[in-house]
């Protein structure tokens, strides 16, 4: 029995495209609106449009199976391996896996790549044993286990099962239900091919008998301690925030539910500027990422900026930063004011805003003769590295 390919619809983020109206069914096209009208627009055909479909992604790259049969693709605007070096820097992983990403030129492709790092990850960390510990257990036995709740027996003395207090060793903890959802997810993703999948089932099973499968969601991965017996999690967590974070929401239950994959442009941007700046940025500044500053005495109004340079010495804030992943041919004016307003509430004298691109018309201003407003960039269409070594030379 031979399985077709299904159809995959070409798009590219923030790229309106027109198809004759016989070309998506309505049906198909309702969905795609009401499920993932927020990762995509859609007009149906009318007088508006010509009475074509037209179809504009909304800052998300990825990959939609909206049927078995029919798929959506949104291809970034800039080079996909500076994608997969961006989130390199958001997650503070290496996805690099000797040369396996190099012939990838789709985020599909990384993504089935990707699942192929993890679930050989896991199986090799399964050879060596899960990680285990002991968990505090309360419960009526009929056998002395642990220590005896006396208090609780003198109080029931006709009760001849043993209340007992003791420790269980067990693999069922959250650092491994955290690997099992995550390859549980994938393999609902509709994303991984024959090739693929056998491997990511296989790491699946192998946990299958030692936890519990429960939901989780990327910020689970965030923020866990580690020692000297799981240390080797942390890289294992990081990927799999990397697909918690990015597949979509799902619509259907059972099993062969496909999981949409979707990138947030601007976020993985804001993200992976801070993350380079934090890593790169000379010792004499210090970056704060997504500072709140209070407006008001009771704190219920307050500003969230991206980032704040700190002069290392004085403590004193330098300069304020926002990124905005869009490439106008300049600034918008509430751009502008909001981050003039940052700076402002920092009482420093520098602003700027970051771009994914350079500009018609930068920005070079000054406002109130006070704080000097700059349009910056950190050029992705090609090396990373001499992008941000061009906005650190702009910083500084």
């Amino acid at each position: 029995m031979t399985t077709l390919a299904p159809t995959v619809l070409e798009l590219t983020e923030y790229q309106t495209a027109s198809l004759p109206a016989g070309e998506l069914d309505v049906a198909l096209g309702e969905r795609l609106w009401r499920e993932y009208g927020k990762y995509v627009s859609v007009e149906p055909p009318g007088f508006k449009t010509n009475y074509q479909w037209q179809l504009t992604p909304q800052g998300y790259v990825g990959y939609i199976p909206l049927t078995p049969d029919m798929h959506i693709a949104i291809r970034p605007k800039v080079p996909v391996e500076n994608i997969f070096r961006m989130l390199e820097y958001a997650y503070n992983v290496p996805f690099q896996q000797s040369g396996e990403m190099v012939n990838c030129e789709a985020l599909e492709d990384y993504f089935e790549r990707l699942a192929t790092v993890l679930a050989k990850r896991v199986l090799d960390r399964g050879r060596k044993g899960f990680y285990r510990a002991y968990i505090a257990e309360s419960d009526r036995l009929p056998y002395l286990r642990g220590q005896l709740d006396v208090h609780r027996l003198m109080c029931r003395p006709w009760d001849t099962d043993l209340h007992c207090h003791y420790e269980e060793h067990t693999g069922d903890l959250v650092e491994n239900q955290i690997l099992a959802w995550t390859l549980h997810t994938i393999i609902r993703s509709g994303l991984c091919s024959e090739k693929t999948l056998p491997t990511v089932r296989h790491a699946y099973r192998t946990m299958q008998g030692l936890v519990t499968l429960t939901p989780f969601n990327a910020r689970a991965c965030v923020g866990r301690l580690y020692n000297r017996l799981n240390d080797d999690y942390e890289p294992l967590h990081a990927l799999c925030r990397f697909f918690l974070e990015h597949s979509g929401p799902h619509f259907e239950s059972g099993e062969r539910t496909m999981i949409p994959f979707l990138i947030d442009m601007a976020l993985l941007f804001e993200r992976f500027v801070a993350e380079w700046l934090r890593m790169h940025l000379p010792k004499s500044v210090r970056l704060k990422v997504q500072e709140d500053v209070d407006l008001t005495e009771a704190g219920d109004l307050k500003f969230r900026i991206d980032l704040v340079l700190y002069d290392a010495k004085s403590s004193d804030p330098v300069m304020v930063l926002d990124t905005k992943y869009k490439a106008p041919e300049a600034p918008s004016t509430d751009d502008v004011g909001k981050v003039t307003a940052y700076a402002v509430s920092k009482s420093c004298s520098e602003a700027a805003l970051i771009f994914p691109a350079a500009l018609s018309a930068p920005l070079n201003t000054l406002m109130g003769d006070k704080i000097r407003v700059r349009s910056l960039e950190f050029q992705l269409d090609g090396s990373l590295d001499q992008s941000g070594k061009a906005l650190i030379t702009q910083l500084l």
